[in-house]
C-alpha cells in the first residue's frame, strides 16, 4: 500500500438534547461508507445510546447503506456514535483522460442499458430547481463539443470563485435559485447548484455526503474532532463511472475524500433524521466528526486547508 491508498479512522458522533423527557425515538441515517471500486470498507459500527429496543440496517435503492433504531427507554440526550475504518485509493493517474472523460460532454447523457440508473439522476428536482438562470450558467460553460472533465473544472472553478462560502446562510430547505441570487452558501448549496447546472444539460448528476480529512497547518497538530460532513457532486460517466468534483474547494475529488452515501439530493442521503415523542419545548444537536489518517505518511506538497461543515 503507498502513497496512492490511504486508511482513516472516521468517527462521527451526533448528540442530540433534550429539555424534557423523550419516551420514544425513531431514528435513520445514512453514516455507513460506501464500497466503492476507490473505497473499502474496512470495519464498520453504529452505536446508539441508549439502547435501542431495535436496530437494523438496510440498502436503498441507489446501494447506500441506512442505520434504523428505535430508543423506547425514556431519555433526555441520545448519542449516536458511528465509527468506521475506510482504504480510499488515489484517482488513477490520467483519469480525467481515460474513459469518455475527455470526449465531447454531449456523448455523457445516458443512453442504453448499463444507464438504466443513471437516468435517476438525470430527472429535474420536485419542485423544480432548473431555471432559465441555470440553464443560462451551463450554457456559457457547455459549449458544444468541449471535452466534459474540461466543462466540469470550469464549473467547479467558477461556482468556487463566484460564490462566497458562508456557514449558516443557508438551510436545507433554500433553493438552488435562492443561492445563485445571493452567490453564498456552504458545500450543499454549492453542490446542488453545480447538479442542477448539469441536468440542464440532459447530464446525470449526483449529491454526494461524505467526509474529508484535513490537513493541519505545518507546524500545528490534528485538531481531533474538527473535521466535518461534507458535500459533493458527481457527473456520470458512460460505463458507470462518477466523476466527483467539490465546487467548494475547487477540486476534483481525490483519496482525502470518504464517500457515505450518493442520491439525487440532500434529502436522500441526509446523515440523521427522526421522529421523537415528546413533550419538551426545545432540542439541541451537536455534531463531531474526526478522520484520522492512520497511515501517516509524510506529504511534501502543501495542501490549502479545506472547507467543510456543509
Amino acid at each position: 500500500m503507498g502513497m496512492s491508498t490511504r486508511t482513516y479512522q472516521v468517527t462521527h458522533i451526533t448528540t442530540y438534547s433534550y429539555a424534557g423527557p423523550v419516551t420514544s425515538s425513531y431514528g435513520r441515517g445514512f453514516v455507513t461508507p460506501l464500497e466503492l471500486p476507490e473505497q473499502r470498507r474496512l470495519e464498520h459500527s453504529v452505536t446508539v445510546s441508549p439502547e435501542p429496543t431495535d436496530q437494523s440496517f438496510m440498502v436503498d435503492y441507489f446501494g447506500n447503506t441506512a442505520v434504523y433504531f428505535h430508543v423506547t427507554t425514556e431519555h433526555t440526550e441520545l448519542v449516536v456514535t458511528a465509527r468506521s475504518r475506510v482504504e480510499v485509493d488515489a484517482p488513477p493517474e490520467g483519469h480525467l483522460k481515460s474513459g469518455l472523460a475527455d470526449a465531447p460532454w454531449e456523448m455523457c447523457r445516458p443512453t442504453g442499458v448499463d444507464a438504466a440508473r443513471a437516468v435517476d439522476f438525470q430527472i429535474d428536482n420536485n419542485p423544480a430547481e432548473i431555471t432559465p438562470d441555470v440553464a443560462a450558467y451551463a450554457d456559457e460553460i457547455f459549449t458544444p463539443g468541449r471535452p466534459l472533465a474540461d466543462a466540469v473544472w470550469d464549473l467547479t472553478h467558477r461556482i468556487f470563485t463566484e460564490y462566497t462560502y458562508k456557514s449558516g446562510s443557508t438551510s436545507v430547505s433554500t433553493r438552488v435559485a435562492e443561492v445563485m441570487e445571493r452567490k453564498s452558501g456552504v458545500c450543499q448549496d454549492f453542490s446542488r447548484v453545480a447538479i442542477a447546472c448539469l441536468r440542464s444539460k440532459g447530464l446525470a448528476a449526483s449529491y454526494v455526503s461524505g467526509y474529508l480529512a484535513t490537513t493541519p497547518p505545518p507546524g500545528k497538530e490534528r485538531m481531533i474532532g474538527a473535521d466535518a460532513t461534507h458535500a459533493w457532486a458527481a457527473v456520470w460517466l458512460p460505463g458507470n463511472r462518477w466523476l466527483a468534483f467539490d465546487p467548494t474547494n475547487d477540486q476534483f475529488v481525490d483519496e482525502r475524500y470518504v464517500t457515505v452515501a450518493r442520491g439525487r439530493d440532500f434529502v436522500d442521503v441526509s446523515p440523521l433524521r427522526g421522529i421523537i415523542l415528546t413533550q419538551a419545548k426545545s432540542s439541541s444537536m451537536s455534531v463531531s466528526v474526526d478522520v484520522a489518517p492512520l497511515d501517516a505518511a509524510p506529504r511534501v506538497e502543501q495542501v490549502p486547508p479545506l472547507q467543510q461543515n456543509g
